[in-house]
């Protein structure tokens, strides 16, 4: 099979972190008989610095005639830094999110039994964890009318969602769910918020079309606690865009690395891969960022895009290899073992499949 494949390392660490997912999924297309083209395109700081705008139209012709998009990170301190930049990397992140119709975020968590231990949760508390959220990505509080008045002193954020946003996206839990273990949570604060109330009476009003689903409705409140309670008490989660941003952060430390995360965005049109981790910026040219979360969001790609099971299934067995056998970066290394760069965790990879 041939695939072309956009690729947008983004900034930071974003280009070192995808150099290592390129190379070893062009070692699974030798193994497999596939061959990839890889179209690389600008966006975030990058393109800021080199036209003027965060997601070129360029970048977008690129990923709408791609099969997928590998997307690294974005994000730059002189923009973290000013909150007066008129232009910023993430709103290119969400112009990107718009236009590519991405309005479903699929972000797994689920833990390696190698390290375990690394969590900062007890053991106890996340064996069997293996949840998936998904999250609303092109609606809500991020992309509802915002601004100042009063001259400055007050600001405000509108939260709108339509009954059809909500819909498309239980629509894929529930898909979702069925080929899991037939479980759904919808997240909401349908005490307070009126949105909240839309999202669930929308869902409750789904669940005849599948009967099979046993649903049930949390205060995202009481997400937020049971995640660091009994996060394997969960299957599949779905909720809308501001509360999936924070809970899916805060489910990605339990495997005991943001380092480790894959994610995908589907929707409308083609469909993008990254890591769950930002920029890094501090470890840019370091060569010491963990590259695993985008390797799985490879394996990610090759699966849910592609359709190639055995593909994904060959990368991420390997990434347990490496983890089993300590082949592995900074982040995750046992003090005062060896800690291997960026670059030799690729190479081994690749040496290993």
């Amino acid at each position: 099979m041939k695939f072309n494949i956009a690729l947008l390392a983004g900034d930071g660490i974003g280009p070192e972190v995808i150099n290592e997912a390129v190379k070893v999924s062009d070692a699974i297309a030798k193994k497999f008989n596939h061959e990839i083209t890889w179209t690389p395109a600008l966006t975030g700081a990058a393109a800021i610095d080199a036209v003027g705008v965060p997601y070129p139209d360029e970048t977008h012709e690129i990923c709408m005639k791609a099969d997928a998009v590998l997307f690294g990170a974005i994000g730059h301190p002189k923009y973290d830094n000013d909150p007066s930049a008129p232009v910023r990397p993430e709103q290119g992140l969400l112009l990107m999110r718009k236009k590519l119709g991405l309005f479903a975020n699929v972000r797994p968590t689920f833990t390696f039994p190698s390290l375990i231990d690394n969590s900062p949760l007890k053991r106890e508390r996340i064996e069997g964890t293996d949840l998936v959220f998904l999250r609303e990505l092109t609606g809500g509080i991020y992309f509802g009318e915002k601004g100042r008045r009063d001259g400055g002193e007050t600001a405000f954020d509108n939260c709108v969602y339509t009954r059809v946003e909500v819909q498309r996206l239980a629509k894929k839990g529930f898909e979702l769910a069925m080929t899991r273990s037939k479980k759904l949570c919808c997240v909401d604060k349908a005490n307070v918020l009126e949105t909240s109330r839309l999202w669930r009476e929308t869902v409750q009003a789904m669940e005849k079309d599948y009967p099979e689903v046993t649903v049930s409705y949390e205060f995202v409140d009481a997400v937020a606690m049971r995640l660091v309670q009994w996060p394997n008490s969960y299957d599949v989660l779905i909720t809308e865009n501001l509360f999936g941003d924070i809970l899916t952060d805060e489910a990605s430390v339990i495997s005991g690395s943001m380092g480790l995360m894959p994610s995908a965005s589907v929707g409308e049109h083609t469909s993008l891969y990254e890591p769950i981790h930002g920029s890094y910026p501090q470890a840019t040219g370091l060569n010491i960022a963990n590259p695993l979360a985008t390797i799985l969001s490879a394996a990610m790609m090759f699966e849910d895009a592609f359709g190639l099971k055995d593909e994904a299934e060959a990368i991420r067995a390997v990434v347990n290899k490496s983890l089993e056998e300590g082949i592995v970066t900074e982040d995750l290394a046992p003090k005062g073992s060896k800690k291997y760069k960026t670059s030799e965790v690729g190479d081994w990879l690749v040496a290993n499949l």
